[in-house]
């Protein structure tokens, strides 16, 4: 299995994208003024220069004042890419603390509320004729709204006790692409090892005119696993896909996957129109079982011992945000190299490139949400809301075992 350590979707990748992270203008909004004033339309306000994806309270962000701003904006001009015949452009936010506005242009491209999923517009309809497009985005963040999902971040100007610093605004990656209109927008995996299948599950931005037919083809190195043909007459689909070398137990130990042996399976994927390949993206899945009997952990139907450190994913100069695609690799390999086999990622949303080493890499991941400060049903509310994008997102990652 290749990894592309900067590719922001590890098992949903295209070979063409755009990286958009980088310095954008920045502007503080602290009399909430911007949208009146119709900010998303002009350049001056946008005082300030920042290092995005580095939340403006963190050092490397180059902003680097921790004082709580609860409204913030940021303004770039990209290049986007220039769509052919029935090609579309997305727009893709990693993840933006706590409530985002998008404007290409001018003209609104969307909302998004959780701090720590990601989300995506198609803007193709807001683009002008010419090279340059200009993005602008609003995030809204109060810290002292104590039902909002914050984890260990500090509600107090100055952080105490086991709080740590606040993260405002874009904390992950920004991107674009160039994709046909059937494109496949979700690719999601499941193991079912004792059937000798995988479910996989896949979705288009809407129903398709006519049927499209998606491919699949299963590969461990250059071993052919399993081929198969789907047709495909709405916006989603799921099918088993059967694993036949699977079938042999005296042979099923290469095929799983574990932190001792993490054996991952390459997935190709097509979606082909009329008899024309339209979209082609490369995923990945581990065949591995998990479950509890007798009080014991299992994994692959054995009994196995768990040893994780609490992986809080903090960073002193970035916080939230990792310090660079490479640091999060790094993160993993020290927890390997101190014997553990595996982590809780505590209080956080982890970036998916994080399971995708400890996919990887082998380490196991116990996955949650961050906490509201208050149990309160406005809470409740944000926590499931954002807690089932989570899911939706990192629930084919091999690594994750515990909700």
């Amino acid at each position: 299995m290749t990894t592309d350590i900067d590719y922001p979707r590890p098992q949903l990748v295209r070979d063409d994208w755009v990286d958009l992270c980088g310095e954008w203008g920045f502007a503080y909004d602290d009399a909430d003024a911007g949208r009146a004033e119709r900010w998303y339309t002009a350049a001056e306000p946008f005082d300030r220069t920042i290092t995005v994806p580095y939340p403006p309270e963190s050092k490397l962000s180059g902003v680097h004042d921790p004082a709580p701003h609860a409204v913030v904006w940021y303004r770039r001009a990209v290049l986007l890419g220039v769509p052919g015949p029935d090609q579309r452009v997305v727009l893709h936010f990693g993840a933006v603390d706590y409530a985002a506005d998008v404007w290409v242009n001018g003209a609104h491209a969307g909302s998004h509320q959780g701090g720590h999923t990601p989300f995506s517009f198609d803007v193709t309809d807001l683009l002008v004729p010419g090279d340059e497009q200009v993005v602008v985005v609003r995030a809204e963040d109060h810290a002292d709204d104590v039902t909002q999902p914050r984890g260990k971040q500090d509600w107090l100007e100055e952080p105490h006790a086991i709080w740590y610093h606040r993260t405002t605004g874009i904390w992950q990656p920004v991107w674009a692409e160039v994709v046909h209109r059937l494109h496949l927008t979700e690719v999601h995996w499941t193991p079912d090892v004792a059937g000798a299948r995988v479910s996989l599950e896949v979705a288009l931005p809407a129903d398709p005119p006519r049927p499209v037919t998606v491919r699949a083809r299963l590969r461990l190195g250059e071993e052919v696993l399993a081929e198969q043909e789907m047709r495909l007459d709405r916006a989603h689909g799921r099918w088993d896909v059967a694993v036949a070398a699977a079938r042999h137990g005296q042979h099923l130990g290469r095929l799983l996957w574990s932190p001792e042996s993490p054996t991952l399976i390459d997935a190709d994927l097509e979606v082909v129109d009329d008899g024309r390949t339209v979209d082609r993206v490369r995923s990945y899945l581990g065949l591995r079982s998990v479950g509890v009997a007798d009080g014991r952990f299992l994994l692959n139907g054995q009994p196995y011992f768990l040893r994780l450190a609490l992986e809080q994913g903090y960073w002193p100069a970035s916080h939230l945000a990792a310090p660079d695609a490479a640091a999060l690799r790094r993160e993993v390999e020290l927890v390997k190299e101190l014997g553990f086999n595996g982590v809780r990622v505590h209080q956080k949303v982890e970036d998916p490139r994080f399971l995708a080493w400890c996919d990887r890499l082998g380490v196991l991941v116990w996955d949650e949400m961050p906490s509201a400060f208050e149990f309160a049903p406005r809470a409740v509310e944000r926590l499931t809301h954002e807690w089932l994008e989570v899911v939706r997102r990192d629930r084919s990652h091999p690594c994750v075992v515990t909700w």
